[in-house]
């Protein structure tokens, strides 16, 4: 068992290391994590993890589908687990994006159910449409015929 198992930050204190600028922190299931040497390691680029620094970042951590290796790989950037009291609360934000830090500001929707279930949609009408417009056992090759 390690340091970091033993440790409990509340959300204050996660705060004030989220305030330190040379630091990137985030929350992945109620774990606290200092990912700052692993930024540019990151396969999917730096900016990724810079969004989501100060924040919750356990929907997009899963959304993205990480490896058993990744999983294992992010237990030695483990600070410390969030206070019991703490992670009761849904989704904190950590870092007060008022100030003018704008790395905690991305849409978190970005990755949600709505980025493809409106094509789906949308191919799905436009193929209704298509059935409707092309009646079975008509060559829609040629031009209608008038009555």
């Amino acid at each position: 068992m390690s340091s970091a198992d033993n440790k409990v930050l509340t959300l204050s204190e996660v705060r004030e290391l989220a305030d330190d600028k040379n630091k990137c922190i985030i929350i992945i299931d109620n774990n606290v994590y200092d990912i700052t040497r692993f930024l540019e390691e990151h396969p999917g680029g730096e900016e990724v993890l810079k969004e989501q620094h100060g924040r919750d970042a356990t929907n997009a951590f899963e959304d993205v589908g990480h490896s058993s290796d990744a999983r294992e790989q992010m237990k030695a950037y483990k600070i410390a687990k969030l206070d019991s009291n703490d992670a009761k609360r849904s989704r904190p934000t950590v870092v007060d994006n008022s100030k003018g830090d704008t790395r905690g500001s991305s849409d978190e929707s970005g990755s949600s159910w709505t980025k493809w279930i409106i094509p789906l949609v949308i191919a799905v009408a436009a193929a209704a449409i298509f059935k409707l417009l092309s009646k079975s056992g008509q060559d829609i090759s040629q031009p209608p015929t008038a009555i």
